[in-house]
């Protein structure tokens, strides 16, 4: 097989309707049962599980068993980079006229979510353009920490990002956000906010998805940590 080949089979599994669904779903950074994923995109179990043996056997998608169940994820972050990477480059569709129900979560994830495993929407670009503006992140060298950056951080999440790290993971990327078409803070440190954001509940989830609001206590650190406001109604 070619290289072209390989790259049109890959293709052809997010050409799918259902599996591309099932694959932003898993954006959320969790393990869902097939089942869950069956409910989520609206198809019989059966139907999710072929799809699932297709994403996991074209290495989309990982699975794991615990006990009785077994659970699928994205494979690894560049799974989910990807996945947002191609969403930034569709045209975003308004929801469908009299779906109030639709309408209310487009918002919700427009203005938070987790993307994979970092703050991406209004919250995460928020947060990034404050970084910027503070003088923690340089964006015209290409995504970076500032020293004062770095020391920020780890006096924020008790990490420090000049330890070693595992894997090729870069410290630091821009990750373009699919709703804003600005870049949001990805990567590893990205990671580690995202962690302390919802380790802290300055984040919570909304419902089984991925969208994220900020609690009262997310509000006050926004201001105390980054010096802003955020409008998260």
């Amino acid at each position: 097989m070619t290289f072209a080949a390989d790259l049109a089979g890959l293709a052809a599994l997010l050409a799918d309707e259902t599996r591309a669904g099932i694959c932003l779903a898993l954006l959320d950074g969790r393990s869902w049962t097939a089942s869950e994923l069956a409910a989520h995109a609206g198809v019989a179990p059966s139907t999710a599980t072929a799809h699932l043996h297709r994403l996991v056997a074209g290495g989309l998608l990982v699975e794991r068993r615990q006990g009785r169940h077994r659970y699928v994820q994205l494979a690894d972050p560049s799974v989910a980079q990807l996945l947002e990477d191609l969403a930034a480059r569709t045209e975003p569709r308004p929801a469908r006229t009299g779906s109030l129900r639709a309408a209310t979560a487009s918002a919700a994830l427009r203005r938070g979510r987790t993307c994979y495993d970092h703050l991406a929407g209004q919250i995460g670009v928020a947060v990034t353009d404050a970084m910027t503006g503070q003088g923690l992140l340089d964006i015209d060298a290409g995504f970076t920490l500032t020293p004062a950056g770095r020391a920020w951080l780890a006096d924020l999440v008790g990490w420090d990002p000049a330890q070693p790290r595992p894997g090729r993971r870069p410290l630091v990327r821009g990750c373009l956000d699919w709703t804003e078409r600005r870049e949001h803070l990805g990567g590893l440190a990205g990671a580690k906010l995202c962690e302390t954001f919802l380790d802290n509940r300055w984040v919570v989830r909304i419902g089984s998805g991925r969208a994220v609001r900020l609690t009262p206590a997310g509000h006050a650190a926004l201001r105390d940590h980054l010096g802003i406001t955020f409008d998260n109604r």
